[in-house]
């Protein structure tokens, strides 16, 4: 069970010693150490730099996960900047989310981290925090709200600015719904709803199908529970897991009957549950009817099946689970020798309206208004949906919080821990102990 926060400290045992290094090859001077608060201008530029003259070759690495749309347009957006920079050329680095930090990880360890850098909100603080990020005080953020802006920061500094911004909600098989003959999910549904739901849809479904996705082992399920039920955030102001006990032994015990009624997914077909997957995505391929999905994922679900899906808030309690959340960063890294040209091309992706028509929604609602307000008379028909989705979700949303420095991975942790309750290899009551145990672990580690 705890070889993966050894493996986890193993890995940030790397990247530490990584930036030592680098430190000592330019004397100290690495423009994010700690030794200046991460907060000193980028390098000078060398020969091989944008800056060093209008022509000046420069080869840029760029690192992002995502589906097949968000790939597709990125690639598209970046022979638009090859076009206008014909000095720049791109090495790109995509894939899916599985290992993706675990590979940058080691990047950075043999100090080959590419220079542009998708980030997640869980591993903004933890990467800035080891000096690992550039400031990227020089991006243009007028159009930018500034609490978005705000959210990308670490002791002040932007290490990282968001893309889009998406909202947490769900979506559910229309069609399936409409056939059963049920009243089908909607914005400002409760949990009593949502269990209600599930007893009548399986009621008709039979045996072998499936009401919800078990997505009970992310930590995203648990954390809008929590929210909605009034017990606050998963962390506390001082970086702190603050997870209320009963709340979750009681969202557990719940998750758990349903299992055992067939509403939620028994764990073999949970365990091979991929989303967006067209094979492997439950919801897509028929095994069940609902699961929580972001507003930017509107897009590449409709490309699946065109037409077939509604969408909903996550369920309420006293209050509202769902959130906004900057759906994907861009950072630059520390060690790189081509920061200015990075960050001018951060800047062009996304303020450059021209850009936004390409990227579209596949990186969640843009960030600048400008870009959104060139962009919307554009918009498809799953683009208008995403849109209202998110803008049904706004007016209650909870607050988007980072992670805390030291716990981006302790949602795989978490995981791991609920698998074996999906797999009846543990209780609860047992399962929130050897939460605790591990939480303890992170704690020290953080520290």
């Amino acid at each position: 069970m705890r070889w993966f926060v050894k493996k986890s400290s193993f890995v940030i045992a790397l990247i530490v010693l990584a930036v030592g290094i680098a430190a000592c090859g330019n004397g100290g001077s690495n423009p994010a150490s700690p030794n200046n608060g991460g907060n000193a201008s980028p390098p000078e530029s060398s020969a091989t730099d944008g800056n060093a003259g209008a022509d000046a070759p420069v080869t840029l690495t760029i690192a992002w996960w995502g589906s097949q749309a968000r790939h597709d347009a990125t690639l598209k957006a970046l022979d638009q900047y090859k076009a206008l920079h014909p000095n720049v050329t791109f090495q790109t680095q995509f894939s899916g989310w599985d290992g993706y930090y675990d590979k940058l990880a080691v990047q950075y360890s043999a100090k080959k981290a590419p220079d542009i850098i998708q980030m997640d909100a869980a591993y903004v603080n933890d990467y800035a925090g080891r000096g690992l990020l550039g400031d990227l005080k020089e991006l243009n953020v007028s159009d930018i709200d500034p609490k978005t802006v705000d959210s990308s920061k670490v002791n002040d500094v932007l290490y990282a600015i968001p893309t889009g911004v998406a909202a947490l909600g769900m979506v559910y098989d229309k069609t399936v719904v409409e056939k059963l003959g049920l009243e089908a999910p909607d914005f400002g549904w409760t949990w009593d709803d949502f269990f209600a739901f599930g007893e009548a849809a399986k009621a008709k479904l039979g045996d072998d199908k499936y009401v919800f996705v078990d997505q009970s082992a992310d930590l995203v399920d648990y954390t809008a529970y929590q929210y909605s039920m009034g017990k606050g955030y998963i962390y506390d102001a001082d970086g702190n897991l603050s997870i209320d006990k009963d709340t979750w032994i009681n969202y557990m015990t719940k998750m758990g009957e349903l299992r055992d009624k067939g509403i939620l997914t028994p764990a073999d077909i949970t365990t091979t549950d991929k989303e967006l997957d067209p094979q492997q995505d439950s919801v897509i391929n028929g095994n069940a009817v609902a699961r929580h999905l972001f507003s930017n994922q509107v897009g590449s679900i409709d490309a699946l099946k065109p037409g077939a899906f509604g969408f909903a808030s996550m369920p309420y309690g006293s209050e509202a689970g769902g959130w906004l959340k900057p759906s994907m960063f861009w950072s630059v890294n520390a060690q790189s020798p081509h920061q200015a040209e990075a960050i001018k091309f951060i800047d062009w992706f996304i303020n450059d309206q021209e850009a936004g028509k390409t990227l579209g929604l596949t990186r969640g609602t843009p960030v600048s208004k400008k870009v959104l307000e060139a962009l919307t008379p554009t918009f498809s028909e799953a683009d208008q949906i995403s849109t209202d989705f998110l803008n049904k979700v706004t007016p209650d949303a909870q607050k988007f919080i980072n992670d805390p420095q030291g716990w981006g991975n302790f949602k795989n942790d978490y995981k791991t821990i609920v698998e074996e309750l999906q797999y009846k290899q543990s209780t609860p009551d047992k399962a929130y102990e050897k939460l605790m145990k591990v939480a303890e672990e992170y704690a020290a580690e953080a520290k």
